[in-house]
């Protein structure tokens, strides 16, 4: 019988919704649950699994203790053999590699392990290519190709490698400097390679960057969208290169990494958390979102733009939601459609289906999101 091995970090994502854009040191780790961040990936591990379990194929489970995967194994009904120790609270890296060593020993077939891509570069560095890994998204920012879109699509991947259903190919494991990200510069490299079980429409893509040359185009969607724009609405408007050139050609002084809220041209919050949102929305004040696909990935919700969160979407509404993307970064994607992953089952499906994407001055596409 084919056994898993499962390594969560339980600190990853910490900052998204809170928009600290990362959950990497202590230090940022305890402003985050200052401001009220909730611990994701216990859950989304949880999520994975139950997943796997409904695919009905045989399987032995070995796990780290307690936060590390034990308590998710719980969550999902399943009698794990747990190994190991945790060495400190928060856990740390060194926790992560010690686990994953200790499972190369094990003999697992596979390690399962839920975090971002700090803990994707953790195993990178302690199994390197030796057995195949796969990530169960957890992170703010996810670079990497290493992760399936979905927890739920994480554990169907599994049960595919399972029944011999995939092929094995080496997949990069890229992360950002923190630190630059927070201070709105984007520097990203490459850590190294993981082995993957691959299924294409279940597993995201690198992150591919925005060519500068786009320019033109943001120009000619900013003017078709100023001509959308009404007064005394509130524009949340995501993160990225194209949300930030497109409201830079409509005078808005937006930030590139950040969600921010406009009204009447002006932003009236910068950076903003779920709780800024949420407030804002209670206010009653019509509202609308603006995004755009990640470059290489097509996701439009749950990487980056955690703030966003699914009860934001549901006071905006779908009807609301807007897409604004260049043709190249269409073309790109070579048909895969867009992807969610707020963390909200019933969100992620009342957003699926066609939705308008701008993509120049009296242009549009519809796209399918799925």
């Amino acid at each position: 019988m084919k056994r898993i091995g499962l390594i969560v970090n339980p600190i990853a994502g910490l900052g998204g919704r809170v928009g600290l854009k990362g959950s990497d040191g202590e230090e940022l780790q305890r402003k985050a649950i200052q401001l009220g961040a909730v611990p994701m990936a216990l859950e989304r591990a949880g999520e994975a699994l139950k997943a796997l379990l409904a695919a009905h194929v045989d399987f032995e489970l070995t796990t780290s203790p307690g936060s590390m995967g034990e308590k998710s194994a719980l969550q999902a009904g399943i009698a794990a053999e747990v190994i190991g120790s945790i060495a400190s609270v928060p856990t740390s890296a060194e926790d992560t590699i010690r686990a994953a060593g200790e499972m190369v020993q094990r003999g697992v077939d596979l390690i399962l392990f839920a975090g971002g891509d700090g803990t994707a570069r953790d195993l990178c560095k302690a199994i390197g290519l030796e057995i195949p890994a796969l990530g169960i998204p957890a992170g703010v920012k996810i670079q990497s190709a290493v992760f399936a879109t979905t927890p739920r699509h994480a554990g169907e991947v599994t049960a595919a490698h399972l029944r011999g259903e995939t092929e094995l190919r080496p997949a990069e494991v890229m992360d950002l400097d923190e630190q630059a990200f927070r201070a709105g510069r984007v520097s990203a490299n490459l850590y190294g390679y993981l082995k993957i079980p691959y299924l294409q429409r279940y597993i995201q893509g690198v992150k591919a960057a925005t060519p500068m040359s786009e320019s033109g185009v943001h120009t000619a969607i900013a003017k078709e969208l100023s001509g959308r724009l009404k007064p005394g609405w509130l524009y949340i408007f995501g993160p990225g290169t194209t949300t930030q050139a497109v409201a830079v050609a409509l005078g808005i002084e937006k930030t590139l990494l950040g969600v921010d809220a406009v009204m009447d041209g002006k932003v009236v919050a910068a950076d903003c958390s779920e709780a800024d949102l949420l407030n804002y929305l209670s206010g009653g004040c019509r509202s609308e979102i603006i995004v755009t696909p990640i470059g290489g990935q097509g996701c439009l919700f749950g990487r980056g733009n955690q703030p966003i969160s699914p009860e934001v979407i549901r006071k905006v509404g779908r009807a609301h939601i807007r897409v604004v993307s260049s043709p190249e970064k269409i073309q790109a994607l070579q048909g895969s459609p867009f992807w969610v992953d707020t963390g909200d089952p019933l969100v992620d499906d009342m957003l699926n289906g066609y939705i308008e994407v701008i993509t120049g001055y009296r242009e549009y596409i519809l796209y399918r999101v799925a």
